[in-house]
Parts: structure tokens; sequence; C-alpha cells
């Protein structure tokens, strides 16, 4: 029997709460390894600076896809923040998937890029719980063709970075995936209002990641919104759906 040798998968940003739901939902099927500021006891794990190309290069040699983590992950976080290092890690995980030859960059950006649809009607009666005479699926969702609209300077920087990888893609070739993670949190479940709709459960995002590696290569760019099956939900998930057979399981009315 022939043992096919499992993808290598890179996960900068390891010991974050989106790596390490990542890792644990990985480490089986593929070659997980990681790049952070502190090490990663589980996966083998490059303690380097993300915003110094030279110290992180060596850990994208061999790798078939890396999944891009590696910034402040606070959306409350200033622009001088996210300036000095969020742009950079972002820019530099491009760069060193594009000097490694790597196949596919999945790049963690963020419903924060497209935040401020939720100052519209219905979204902003949706966040707050004020259904009134709404009904799940009666309304108009927000598509990834829509145009960006930023809630604040996290959101500025995770546009940059679609907007990076749409570059690497058209110049450089790179398959790139941006995810557009809606609410995961350390519980796995709604803690207020907003979740009921923008919920993204740890087994959906490792369902969705685990679509987007094995995703066929003929995708070169494409933007997926992250989020489970919540009935209040109002991001369109049919383009992941239909691209790399994204199939949610969770759906946060099972909390309410």
């Amino acid at each position: 029997m022939v043992c096919m040798e499992k993808k290598k998968v890179l996960i900068t940003g390891i010991t974050g709460l989106v790596g390490s739901v990542l890792m644990k939902g990985l480490r089986e099927e593929f070659d997980v390894t990681g790049i952070d500021l502190r090490v990663c006891p589980d996966v083998k794990t490059l303690v380097a600076d993300s915003t110094n190309l030279d110290e992180i290069i060596s850990a994208f040699e061999g790798v078939d896809t890396v999944i891009d983590l590696a910034s402040e992950p606070s959306n409350f976080a200033p622009w001088d923040v996210i300036y000095a290092n969020n742009l950079r890690c972002t820019f530099n995980a491009f760069e060193a998937s594009r000097i490694a030859g790597v196949r596919r960059v999945i790049f963690a950006s963020s419903n924060h890029a497209t935040g401020n649809y939720e100052n519209d009607s219905p979204y902003s009666e949706i966040v707050a719980g004020q259904y009134g005479a709404l009904t799940p699926g009666s309304f108009d969702l927000v598509t990834t063709d829509m145009p960006i609209r930023p809630d604040g300077p996290y959101g500025i920087g995770k546009a940059f970075g679609e907007a990076t990888g749409r570059y690497y893609s058209d110049e450089h070739g790179l398959s790139v995936m941006c995810l557009r993670i809606g609410t995961l949190n350390a519980e796995s479940r709604p803690t207020n209002l907003r979740q009921f709709a923008t919920l993204l459960t740890h087994g959906d995002l490792v369902r969705l990641v685990k679509a987007c590696i094995g995703g066929p290569d003929s995708i070169r760019f494409a933007i997926y919104y992250g989020v489970s099956n919540n009935s209040w939900r109002f991001w369109d998930i049919s383009n992941s759906q239909t691209d790399i057979g994204y199939a949610p399981e969770d759906n946060a009315e099972d909390w309410r």
C-alpha cells in the first residue's frame, strides 16, 4: 500500500485563538507547522516576528498551503498598531509564500472589512436582536462582490490584505482565498445578540478551512464569508458552497 504524504500546512500566528482551533482541527490530516512570537507546544513552531521577512522565510520552504493569521487580533486596535504590525505581517506572508513557491494562501480577513453595512437596515436591527416583522431569509444578504466598507483601522488592514492577495494572485500566480471571518470566540456559541447572526463555531471554521485547502487549483482568487449556518446570518455563503463545497453544520439558534 502506498502511503500518501500529508500536505504541509503552515499557520502564522498559530498560538492565537483562531490558530489554536485550526491547529487542533487540522493536525491529524495535515503536516501542520507554525510561526508565532511564542512556541506552540503541540507542533513544530518557528519563534519569530512576522514583521521581519528574513526571520520567517525559512518556515515557508516546502509548504503547500499557508494560513495567514499573524496580526494584532483586536478590532479595536488603533491605526498605529495596524500600520506597524498587521500591514507588514500580511505583506510578508504573501512575499514569503511567493519566494518559497507556496501553492495556496488562505488569508484570515474579517467581517470588519465590510462592517459598516451593519449601520444599514435591516442589518442594524438584526445585530441588535430587534427582528420585528423580519423573518430569516426575507432580506438581501451581503455578498462578497459588494464594495468594502471597513468599520475601523482593523477593517482597513484586512481590506489591505485582500488587495495584497489579489495582487499576488494576478502577478505571481498564487492561489489566494480570503476568509471574512465572523464571530469566533472561545465559547464557540453566541455570547450576545449580534452573535446569533455572526457566529462561526470552531467546527465550522475547521470545515471551511479544510474546504479551502482541498479546493480546486483552478481557483486563483476568492473571498468567502466565514459564518455558520445561522438562521439570522446576513452574509452570503453561496459562493463558498458552490466553489469549494463548504457545508456549515452549526446554527446559533441552537443556543437561543
